[in-house]
């Protein structure tokens, strides 16, 4: 099997009890903490028929200092031998790694399979072919033991992810600069104006794990885009935040039958509306975010997603797309009429994407190609 890199200290289950004082100034965690049974952090992987890059994925991991757990969520798959690869990981790594097999579920149901079996304090999705930088892996697990030793660990801690266009040999960097205040604990109240592509995607969110469990999150099986439910429902429940300005989550881009290839989206768009439909449920706006701020910021990423799938739509090409695309209105309007008002009318990238007419339309589609390009996001 491949190597689980240089560095690594194995840590046992329930051994917080260890001296992390360091230069910064951290209180060792004592035997009488709240969080002392608790590993510090559960990764999970949710893994389908991924045996030719799960590797890479968990050896990333795997080069965390600290308390950390690893679960690989084995989601039926069937074609390779991905089933065979997680439990000799498990076998290799036995206080650190855990394994659950399931029957085909899905990427929601293979995070929530996650979630209920996680036992860290904190939680983290990597999706099995991406990996984290084990630099800026090693600082977030510093910040994130201090959270713990403090007996308050914050809510929801943001990092940097970075899109590797692996086939053009590009990188672009996802940063929060100017949007959210840089290491330190902070609030909605002192969050800014989100720019363009600086939604809290999954890719950049380290969520604490009671957050989701209390939150009631539910994330749908069977269901490709779910992503943007887990990082949108918590939100009103998350109470303070840090930002790490580190390139933390590495995400590939550049297979054929990933879902976020353009192709395969569209092939897919009665599962995006299935999206949009459960994020305009999940709270009422602007109330229900419960700060001004934050609803705000929920009301422009709930934008982006309207936007997504009237674009979609659009490049569906047919009288079905424009139909689902009429649907997805229609239960906007009878969910909140005053928020479909404001979608439609604040937001530039919603008005872009649902243009009037047969011409509106094809101005639309050349909005997206352009924006496409600026930003290579699929």
């Amino acid at each position: 099997g491949p190597p689980t890199g240089g560095g690594r200290r194995d840590v046992g289950a329930g051994s917080l009890r260890r001296d992390c004082t360091n230069s910064n100034g951290e209180d060792p965690v004592t035997a009488e903490h709240p969080y002392e049974s608790q590993k510090e952090i559960s990764f999970v992987i949710p893994c389908y028929n991924s045996a030719e890059y799960m590797d890479h994925c968990i050896d990333s991991i795997l080069r965390a200092t600290g308390n950390i757990e690893i679960i690989i969520v084995n989601d039926g798959s069937t074609k390779d031998n991905t089933a065979e690869k997680a439990d000799e990981w498990a076998a290799r790594h036995p206080d650190t790694i855990k394994v659950i097999h399931q029957e085909n579920k899905g990427h929601g149901g293979a995070v929530m399979a996650g979630l209920r079996a996680a036992s860290g304090v904190y939680f983290k999705v990597v999706d099995s072919d991406d990996w984290l930088d084990p630099v800026a892996l090693n600082l977030t697990m510093s910040k994130l033991r201090h959270f713990i030793g403090s007996g308050s660990p914050v809510d929801l801690v943001v990092a940097n992810y970075v899109y590797e266009h692996t086939v053009s040999g590009t990188q672009k960097v996802i940063k929060y600069r100017g949007m959210l205040p840089q290491n330190r604990v902070f609030t909605w109240n002192e969050v800014g104006f989100s720019g363009p592509g600086q939604n809290i995607l999954m890719h950049a969110a380290i969520y604490r794990t009671q957050v989701l469990r209390d939150c009631g999150l539910e994330l749908p099986e069977h269901t490709f885009y779910v992503d943007n439910i887990f990082v949108y429902q918590p939100l009103p429940s998350v109470q303070t935040l840090f930002y790490l300005p580190v390139n933390l989550y590495r995400y590939f881009i550049g297979r054929d039958d990933q879902s976020v290839n353009e192709t395969v989206q569209i092939s897919r768009l009665d599962q995006q509306m299935r999206v949009t439909r459960i994020m305009v449920e999940a709270h009422k706006l602007p109330e229900g975010a419960g700060n001004r701020r934050l609803a705000g910021y929920m009301e422009q990423y709930l934008g982006l997603i309207v936007t997504a799938s009237s674009m979609f739509s659009l490049l569906e090409g047919t009288e079905k797309g424009l139909r689902m695309r009429r649907e997805m209105w229609e239960h906007i309007d009878s969910v909140d009429p005053v928020l479909k008002a404001r979608l439609g009318l604040r937001l530039p990238l919603v008005l872009g994407a649902n243009l009037p007419g047969p011409v509106g339309r094809k101005v639309s589609v050349a909005l997206y190609r352009t924006a496409q390009k600026l930003y290579r996001f699929n």
